[in-house]
């Protein structure tokens, strides 16, 4: 499955623990990547300092659902289970 463009679902939903240029912490799950655009697109991809976390997601049904308001909820509730 490829990512639908302008989804940005898992660049919201989940946290992120590694390091982000501009986020040395990470995000917490819910708040937007400062590095998401106002039209949901990752303005890291493809660059050298995009997070491994980042460009290892690969968009799967599984987790992405049928829309981007599927795939907020399941992200959301993934995030939620696997909590520490």
């Amino acid at each position: 499955m490829n990512c639908r463009e302008g989804c940005g679902a898992c660049c919201i939903a989940p946290s992120i623990s590694s390091p982000i240029p501009g986020m040395p912490k990470g995000k917490p799950a819910g708040e937007r990547c400062i590095h998401l655009s106002v039209v949901n697109l990752c303005d890291l991809f493809g660059r050298p300092e995009r997070p491994p976390v980042c460009s290892g997601f690969k968009a799967d049904r599984e987790v992405c659902g049928e829309d981007r308001d599927e795939a907020i909820r399941v992200l959301g509730w993934l995030e939620q289970v696997t909590a520490a």
